[in-house]
């Protein structure tokens, strides 16, 4: 038997404001609200569907988990992000291989690389 990635999910306290602003970002649509508590994304530009599930607490910790994204034009990707809300963590790498890390608005890390 093989496993198949099918979902990431991003635990959050307040899933439908963190999903629209997601969905944005990466021109997909909501498919289901499930009443605020497990808000799901597909399509645009995700391989898989990406879900935000209510928790009481949000960890405060490093993700153990989190997004790797890519964009052609890394530097205009990330003044785009950043001007819809994102804050910037750091700007890693060197020549070769170039990366931002960057949160959401509730706190939560993703990477964004030079796709090749």
């Amino acid at each position: 038997m093989t496993l198949k990635l099918g979902m990431v999910t991003i635990n959050t306290t307040d899933a439908e404001p963190l999903a629209r602003w997601w969905a944005e970002q990466t021109n997909a649509e909501i498919t289901q609200t499930n009443e605020g508590w497990f808000v799901v994304l597909e399509g645009g530009g995700l391989p898989v569907m990406l879900a935000f599930q209510k928790v009481d607490d949000q960890s405060v910790a490093k993700n153990s988990i989190h997004l790797d994204l890519a964009a052609p034009d890394l530097d205009a990707e990330v003044d785009r992000l950043l001007t819809a809300g994102a804050t910037l963590v750091e700007r890693r790498g060197e020549k070769s291989f170039r990366w931002v890390t960057l949160a959401d608005p509730h706190g939560n890390e993703f990477d964004v690389a030079e796709q090749a």
